[in-house]
């Protein structure tokens, strides 16, 4: 048995009768329709999953998907807003106005729609899980990519403020921030289009804090999972960082003190 399929079985058990939304779901750059109906054919048949094209930062698309879901599977009890825009890894002055305003929009704007339409049928039914995935760079800083790392700061702040709202109608909000790890988005963001994925594994592995263990998307998967299932049952307004340690950290002084040995 794959090790996709064994995860997917490992999900059916621990969400069995509820229904939940992922956007951004086929994991690459802007929407993609067929890769979407493709990943979703492979999981399983239209009884259990189905593909809905969504524009995150056009509402009636966001509308749409979820009166989908509510119509075809008679309720919605998670969504994950997990649609996300990297920016250029460029200093402010290089910055260009509508790239930062496009990461905000997908990002944030994307996110609150997300949450919107969510919270619309959720809060009738008196309960619901809301996931955004934010990014470890939400518990750090970084010397560029301003737009993108700005943007996940907003996120958290987004669910925090919710989870304070909707606590009230039995509705959990979450974020899960991942350290890094090489899909085509990040790739694609920081202009590694060119680099093999083995190369740019070992700097992020060299980079991060936790030795012997490599993350992986499945870890992400995991988290998600947790919040969304009952084993989160009271949790809510969580930031939950996968990243091995890797925010407390700042090898900077470290560093120059080996300099310094070695010179």
């Amino acid at each position: 048995m794959s090790k996709a399929c064994s995860a997917a079985i490992s999900i059916t058990k621990r969400l069995e009768g509820k229904v939940g939304l992922i956007t951004g779901g086929d994991s690459g750059i802007d929407v993609q329709d067929d890769l979407g109906h493709s990943l979703c054919q492979k999981l399983g048949s239209e009884e259990i999953i189905t593909y809905a094209h969504c524009d995150v930062t056009c509402e009636s698309d966001v509308r749409n998907a979820v009166d989908l879901a509510v119509s075809k599977y008679g309720k919605l009890d998670i969504m994950h807003s997990n649609a996300g825009l990297l920016s250029n890894a460029v200093g402010i002055l290089g910055t260009d106005n509508e790239e930062f305003r496009r990461a905000f929009d997908v990002n944030v704007f994307g996110g609150f729609l997300a949450a919107k339409h969510a919270a619309r049928v959720m809060i009738p039914a008196k309960k619901g899980s809301i996931i955004f995935t934010a990014s470890i760079v939400s518990m750090t800083s970084l010397k560029a990519a301003h737009a993108y790392v700005t943007s996940k700061h907003a996120v958290v702040g987004l669910a925090k403020n919710l989870c304070v709202e909707l606590g009230q109608y039995g509705i959990r909000v979450n974020c899960v921030s991942p350290y890094a790890i090489v899909t085509p988005l990040l790739k694609f963001g920081f202009g590694l289009m060119g680099k093999e994925n083995e190369k740019i594994q070992e700097e992020i592995e060299a980079a991060g804090n936790l030795k012997q263990a490599v993350l992986e998307a499945e870890d992400i998967a995991e988290a998600a999972l947790y919040l969304g299932s009952d084993e989160s049952k009271y949790v809510s307004g969580l930031n939950l960082v996968v990243d091995g340690g890797y925010s407390l950290t700042n090898p900077a002084i470290e560093m120059a003190m080996k300099r310094l040995h070695s010179s």
